[in-house]
């Protein structure tokens, strides 16, 4: 394992709404940062926060907390970009997305220029089309520029198959990969449990499993955040969760897998476009994508996912040398 940057433990949060709040609460009670920045274009909203977030400091860890500029970003190991339109009822994330490629547009130049060597992790959705825009803008190494990808939808996929079998989430070693949207693909053909596939699992401990039960776990999943918007107006507890796994894995250089969205070549007949597959996420960001086997049908979905997202970028104005 490589040693980490000799750098402080500063994380940058760009945008301190619902889900930049919520992962900022739950980065102070980690303990994993020494220092927390909150850019917002609203900074009386950062101020607040920043203030709110020092009161809780008593009760987890000792963390510096404040509101700053992007130049503030300088030194972070790394910046989380959450910062960009809500996703309303009934609203695909892709339809979010000339809103908040035109919110990035000035975001991710000036987080790349005040933190050339940090990693920068983007969680506006849509997610992967952003994160190639991103990539695109950034000027950085591509390693060193992600999205958050499906983690979400992996962990809702992880504990609705474990709710069904009975046993801890953490006992459930599954992936949703592609896009974090309504083409995403879960890997049922690599989904076990304790090294043993859900079919054997479940046929051993009498558990019923049918082809249906299949679907309604996989729909419920892509379904998820739609269900939720549409009674609580938003969803971050979860994401929340989700971007504090990815940034322990790069503040601790854990190589942890990961289902988070990078730009993907030759896999499978795609190339240049960002999605999610399982990735090892260290202190440089992307250490390395995995080329899981995937069945035929897994990847032909795989492969309408990328091409929904190549759609998508191709209908963004071209981003200006």
């Amino acid at each position: 394992m490589t040693e980490p940057p000799n750098r402080p433990a500063r994380v940058a949060i760009v945008g301190v709404g619902n889900v930049g709040a919520t992962f900022a609460y739950a980065l102070v009670l980690s303990g994993l940062a020494a220092e927390i920045v909150l850019i917002d274009a609203n900074e009386r909203r950062a101020e607040g926060e920043a203030m709110d977030l020092l009161h809780a400091v008593p009760f987890a860890k000792p963390v510096r907390v404040w509101a700053g500029s992007y130049a503030d970003a300088a030194g972070a190991a790394v910046t989380v970009v959450t910062a960009g339109a809500a996703q309303r009822p009934g609203e695909t994330r892709l339809d979010l997305v000339s809103r908040n490629d035109a919110i990035l547009a000035s975001i991710v130049p000036a987080v790349a220029r005040a933190n050339p060597g940090g990693v920068l992790l983007i969680a506006s959705n849509p997610v992967d089309v952003m994160t190639y825009r991103a990539l695109q803008r950034a000027d950085l190494p591509p390693a060193r520029v992600l999205g958050s990808g499906t983690i979400l939808d992996t962990a809702r996929f992880r504990a609705l198959l474990a709710a069904h079998v009975g046993v801890d989430t953490r006992s459930i070693h599954a992936f949703v990969i592609g896009e974090h949207g309504d083409s995403e693909v879960a890997l049922w053909s690599g989904a076990n449990i304790a090294g043993m596939s859900v079919d054997d699992f479940c046929e051993t401990h009498g558990i019923a499993f049918s082809d249906a039960d299949r679907e309604a776990i996989t729909e419920r999943v892509c379904r998820a955040a739609y269900e939720i918007i549409e009674r609580k107006g938003a969803t971050y507890y979860a994401i929340g969760g989700g971007l504090l796994r990815i940034v322990e894995a790069i503040l601790r250089d854990q190589r942890t897998v990961l289902s988070v969205s990078s730009r993907i070549t030759d896999f499978y007949g795609i190339d240049d476009v960002c999605l999610s597959l399982p990735t090892i996420v260290g202190a440089g960001g992307v250490e390395t994508v995995l080329r899981v086997g995937l069945s035929s049908s897994e990847a032909a979905g795989l492969r309408r996912s990328a091409q929904v997202l190549r759609e998508t970028i191709e209908q963004l104005d071209p981003i200006e040398e």
